[in-house]
């Protein structure tokens, strides 16, 4: 009976109905499989695909780095260097908090400072956490492997010349855009157009494959200025020694090619370190050669002297009188440092006589004088287009009253700047040419047209005889014996001016200035030199400001080969300018 029940029930454990029901719930399985993979990559596949992408794919920029600033000679006086800033994305910070203790007591990122950056932006995607550092501090972080934390490249702008060429260049802010001097001035030149890439990315955060580039990323365009790095080095120098020798406030140096209007070296004291701005004083940021204005002095004497010249008035052998040495004007007493007596138009010069220059004036056109220092670029601007260039002060008045062209003939009541006096004196060193005035090296070609459509705004004849007066200036006989050059003649007029205070002109405090050309038989450089409120015991501009003038000079002579063409003595004074004697 038991042998019989086996077969039976083997039978019924292998029922084709029970199988056939297996076989059809597995293929209805393998059917719904079917349409729900045809549903994913046919019905849904682009949802997928996005899905896929926003965890992969990343849009990540292509770095290109900021122009170039070079001196003339390609020199490099601002660079962009490759950083490694740290970025982080919050949420996978947090989302392995972990890992922080891995970072304590890290110099570059604390735990303490990761965690109060990332929990105070929690819902971003995206945060600094250190920028600019240098690829061995940013590996300091990166070697601890926190997630969420990753390197991109950067640049950082560096100033090999420092504080010397801290005025003229300027800086940037950390994300490279100029903040002042040129790199302010050039920004659209100079700035940088990154690009972008589509790439994949890992688990981790790594990148493990370029797709495409979106958009090519362009580097800033090089921009050379006219300045040789050489001559500011030289200019700085002596500026610097000037300023702390004689304890003044501050000071400014111009040096100018008086063929081509370039701008050879431009300094000024105080200055500051462009690389490490901490603590830096806003008053030093100022480029003051351009953006502070004094008045000029004597140092407007010669175009006093030019404009009468110009008019008719005299030639340079008429005599005047300046006894008893003051001048009574309206109301005010008008000195010379002496008694001079009775002296030529050159002499005037020599001696800086404030009494010869003011006769000149009371003698001439109300509008002859400041109309003809209009011409020669005073009170007007400059068109280098540096930011913050100040234009100066030229009073227009359709009438003048006496002591007002008095003080306009010795230089009192209009304001220049260093760059704009350095123009003036580059007029007479280029037979009365007005060029324009640059901060960007000017190829040959293109000096020689500037100079073909140059402005004639003085006779050469007239410059030429204002350019030989300056030489006595020099003299034994003059006010500025200190800013002789050995080898060379140099024609030049010293001017100290009182500082002109909210409550008045000081009676004890002091503007230094000298301004000159070299060589003076035929002229090629300019060089103005001023110092800001000299406290120690000279104060004369011949005193304080024409050895400065010397010293700068000789070394641009030097530096540039310029040797003296003609060593002889300068000629019996302006020949062709008339030969009459008169007297006023």
């Amino acid at each position: 009976m038991t042998a019989r029940r086996k077969p039976q029930q083997a039978q019924q454990s292998y029922s084709p109905r029970r199988l056939h029901v297996v076989l059809t719930g597995l293929g209805l399985c393998a059917l719904l499989l079917g349409w729900r993979a045809m549903d994913l990559q046919v019905g849904q596949h682009e949802f997928l695909q996005r899905q896929g992408d926003l965890r992969n794919l990343r849009i990540e920029p292509l770095v290109a780095h900021r122009g170039v600033i070079r001196d003339r000679e390609g020199r490099p006086l601002a660079v962009s260097t490759p950083v490694t800033t740290l970025w982080a994305n919050p949420r996978e910070v947090l989302a392995a908090r972990e890992t922080w203790s891995r970072l304590r007591g890290n110099p570059v990122l604390d735990m303490s400072m990761l965690a109060s950056r990332v929990e105070a932006n929690a819902h971003r995607e995206f945060i600094y956490l250190a920028r600019h550092l240098a690829p061995e501090q940013a590996e300091q972080v990166l070697a601890l492997q926190v997630p969420g934390i990753y390197p991109l490249t950067e640049y950082r702008r560096y100033y090999p010349a420092g504080e010397v060429t801290s005025h003229l260049v300027g800086f940037t802010n950390i994300d490279e855009v100029g903040q002042e001097g040129i790199e302010l001035a050039m920004e659209s030149r100079l700035r940088a157009t990154p690009g972008r890439k589509k790439v994949v990315r890992d688990l981790h955060g790594r990148v493990i494959q370029d797709i495409e580039v979106l958009d090519e990323p362009h580097s800033g365009e090089d921009v050379y200025l006219s300045i040789d790095l050489r001559l500011q080095y030289l200019a700085y120098r002596e500026l610097l020694s000037a300023v702390n020798r004689h304890r003044a406030a501050a000071g400014s140096a111009v040096v100018l090619d008086a063929r081509t209007g370039e701008v050879l070296a431009m300094v000024n004291q105080p200055s500051y370190n462009p690389n490490n701005r901490s603590g830096v004083n806003t008053a030093a940021l100022r480029n003051r050669a351009v953006t502070d204005v004094f008045e000029p002095g004597s140092t407007v004497k010669p175009f006093t002297v030019a404009a009468a010249l110009e008019s008719g008035l005299v030639t340079p052998a008429t005599q005047i009188d300046t006894r008893p040495g003051t001048m009574r004007v309206a109301n005010k007493t008008i000195r010379d440092h002496r008694n001079y007596g009775v002296i030529d138009v050159a002499t005037v010069l020599t001696k800086s006589s404030n009494v010869g220059t003011t006769k000149l004036a009371l003698d001439m056109d109300d509008q002859a004088l400041p109309g003809f220092l209009e011409r020669v670029g005073l009170g007007i601007h400059s068109g280098v287009r540096f930011p913050g260039e100040s234009a100066g002060m030229l009073p227009i008045r359709h009438r003048w009253r006496d002591i007002e062209k008095a003080s306009l003939s010795y230089g009192y009541g209009v304001s220049v700047t260093a760059l704009q006096l350095a123009r003036a004196y580059a007029v007479l060193a280029n037979d009365g040419r007005r060029l324009p005035v640059s901060l960007e090296r000017v190829n040959a070609d293109y000096a020689e047209a500037e100079n073909r459509f140059a402005e004639q705004v003085i006779s050469p004849v007239y410059a030429r005889a204002i350019v030989d007066m300056l030489e006595t200036v020099v003299s034994e006989e003059g006010t500025a014996r200190r800013a002789k050059v050995p080898g060379y003649r140099v024609a030049g007029k010293t001017g100290t001016v009182h500082k002109l205070l909210p409550s008045g002109y000081a009676d004890d405090r002091y503007v230094a200035l000298f301004a000159g050309v070299a060589p003076a038989e035929d002229p090629r450089i300019v060089t103005v030199v001023i110092v800001d409120d000299p406290r120690g015991r000279d104060y004369f501009g011949g005193l304080v400001a024409a050895p400065v003038f010397s010293n700068i000079m000789a070394g641009v002579l030097r530096t540039l080969d310029i040797e003296p063409p003609d060593t002889s003595p300068p000629p019996a004074i302006y020949a062709g300018v008339g030969k009459e004697e008169g007297r006023i």
